[in-house]
């Protein structure tokens, strides 16, 4: 059995420090209209502004998460204590991200069910103008973290993920925090208008409703992935692909074979096969060369 000699474990996105600036950005425009509506809110009097405020801490606490990630996963890379080294903390942080997702989409829920049988008076002309506010700082923050993201590139096999983006999911699951703030500012919106010109109360509660919906979704969608990726999923479109590079020319079968993501642009293998005479170690990894995920490869012949 062989591995590769004097080789680090740093399985990082190339872009993982600049993904880590554009989060620590977005963490500290949300912090600050966080502060800004909590401050606002006790010097009017305002519930609306006090409970918007309140609602940006989670977001901005989970934020706070994904920065924390990146910076623990950087400076922890050659930490020999992590046998694939902490290309998949961003992973973590994404599930305990969209785990915080889920919690928020369950208690807009709850609320938006409880008001729809039990209205409550809304300001709807200080309500709307937060609501623009927080819409406006959302799409800030969500053009900064789209500019991490990558729409498509040559060969990438990321299949766990509908999105491709360099199988970041530390800086997905920032995307779709903001996203869901941004759902919520854009519904509430159209249901305080209709509320306010046409009367329909019920919008207000009903489009609560919508945004939990669709908020949940997206939680769950995040939280299948990352633990798809903790619980070392195989990476069934590289597995082929090792396969058919091995078994090709005839002389060679698998005998057993892992392919798992140890970061957001690498995968391991652990290749095992039953070879021919004069088939060696060094046979299998020429063949499998080509395969530019395999950061990391460990080939047995038996």
């Amino acid at each position: 059995m062989s591995s590769l000699p004097d080789h680090d474990h740093v399985f990082l996105a190339a872009a993982h420090d600049d993904h880590a600036r554009r989060t620590r950005w977005v963490v500290m425009l949300t912090a600050l209209m966080m502060v800004g509506e909590i401050l606002a809110g006790y010097w009017t009097g305002s519930m609306a502004l006090l409970a918007d405020g309140f609602h940006m801490a989670t977001h901005a606490g989970a934020l706070t998460v994904a920065a924390a990630a990146y910076a623990y996963a950087r400076r922890h890379a050659r930490d020999p204590g992590f046998s694939f080294g902490t290309g998949k903390v961003g992973d973590l942080a994404g599930f305990a991200s969209a785990m915080a997702l889920g919690l928020i989409a369950l208690g807009i829920g709850v609320e938006s069910a409880l008001r729809l049988f039990q209205p409550i008076h809304v300001a709807f002309g200080e309500a709307t103008l937060i609501a623009v506010v927080g819409l406006a700082v959302n799409l800030v923050s969500a053009a900064l973290l789209s500019g991490g993201h990558h729409h498509g590139h040559g060969h990438d096999h990321d299949h766990l993920h509908g999105h491709a983006h360099a199988g970041d999911n530390n800086l997905r699951s920032a995307y779709v925090h903001v996203l869901a703030d941004a759902l919520t500012s854009l519904l509430a919106i159209a249901a305080l208008l209709a509320g306010r010109y046409l009367g329909w109360l019920w919008m207000d509660p009903v489009m609560g409703l919508v945004g939990a919906v669709v908020i949940a979704r997206w939680s769950w969608t995040l939280m299948r992935d990352t633990a798809a990726v903790l619980l070392d999923r195989t990476d069934d479109h590289v597995a082929q692909e090792v396969r058919e590079l091995v078994e090709a020319p005839g002389d060679a079968r698998l005998a057993d074979l892992h392919v798992w993501r140890v970061g957001p642009e690498a995968r391991a293998a652990i290749v095992s096969v039953v070879a021919r005479a004069g088939v060696t170690q060094d046979t299998i990894r020429a063949r499998l060369a080509p395969v530019h995920e395999l950061a990391h490869l460990t080939v047995e012949c038996r």
